[in-house]
């Protein structure tokens, strides 16, 4: 192990308590969960034992296929750390700009994770990644407070008061998905946790559900079609999320069934064509403007969805 990897790991340690501490829900959806989350720490500490790609790629690709983006999402919260302990490099960029360009997702995500872990605000951080994706280190940053400090977050409702007005809302989307993991699947509980946050953070939450079904999965589609009538007026947003999931597959070519299963009830279509609309979203983003492109990108996969414009 190199030397950041053993002053950073034990920080970055899950116990199995916190990596079982959501509602039993659906016995199925629960052992998917915790998989899930023992797969993101599995990636954590390979990147800390070794962080150079030629060692690291091979032993997040030796993952099977399905789980591998979680493996990435664990090394992107080790790079991450790495990034904010020992700040001349930039790993996470240039990881990337590199093998884990295919996983972009889910390597923003993990680096919200090590924001959470260690304390930082974010979005100082977000300059480091790639302009658009950005924010979803915001929503993995989200996630982490949910899931590790619900009785703030998701109990208490609370907010950082640190986050700018847009990253209050991407904070949401993985508040959502931590909301996702907590209830075990069990939709009636989704429903009713974010039935009890103010209306206007409701729509967001939904959207974190919707990615959360979409990749990580674990329900049948019954509960999905539960889902989306619970979700009531929120259910494009729900579908946002979904596409997204369904982009985050196959770019990197990581099949899920729950992730056809859920475009074709969420989305009402199939992955495949989700992810085109995700993909047609991101040509001609505007940079640099007063709202940021992330935003503009889910407005535009918001519209595709809601108009049907599939070809």
């Amino acid at each position: 192990m190199n030397t950041f990897g053993k002053l950073l790991r034990p920080f970055f340690g899950v116990s199995q308590e916190e990596a079982t501490s959501f509602s039993p829900g659906d016995e199925r959806a629960a052992l998917r969960l915790e998989t899930v989350i023992s797969t993101v720490t599995k990636g954590c500490q390979l990147t800390l034992q070794n962080s150079r790609s030629e060692v690291l790629v091979p032993r997040l690709e030796a993952f099977d296929a399905e789980i591998r983006g979680f493996a990435y999402e664990g090394a992107g919260t080790g790079l991450a750390a790495m990034d904010c302990a020992f700040p001349w490099r930039d790993r996470t960029k240039a990881f990337l700009e590199g093998p884990g360009g295919p996983y972009t997702y889910a390597v923003h995500i993990g680096a919200g994770l090590a924001l959470a872990r260690l304390r930082r605000r974010p979005e100082p951080f977000l300059r480091r990644l790639d302009p658009v994706m950005c924010w979803m280190a915001i929503d993995g940053y989200g996630f982490h407070e949910g899931f590790f400090a619900r009785r703030r977050f998701v109990q208490g409702q609370q907010v950082p008061g640190h986050l700018s007005a847009y990253g209050r809302r991407t904070f949401d989307h993985g508040l959502g998905r931590a909301i996702w993991f907590l209830s075990g699947g069990n939709i009636d509980e989704v429903a009713a946790t974010i039935g009890g946050f103010a209306a206007g953070r409701q729509r967001d939450l939904w959207s974190g559900i919707g990615l959360a079904c979409g990749y990580t999965g674990g329900v049948s589609r019954t509960a999905i079609e539960a889902l989306r009538e619970q979700a009531g007026p929120h259910a494009a947003q729900l579908g946002v999320g979904t596409a997204i999931a369904a982009n985050a597959r196959l770019r990197a070519h990581s099949p899920g069934p729950y992730a056809d299963l859920a475009c074709e009830v969420l989305c009402g279509t199939s992955c495949a064509q989700a992810s085109a609309i995700v993909e047609r979203a991101f040509v001609g983003l505007p940079l640099g403007g007063a709202e940021p492109a992330y935003a503009i990108w889910r407005q535009r996969i918001a519209s595709q969805l809601e108009t049907g414009l599939l070809a």
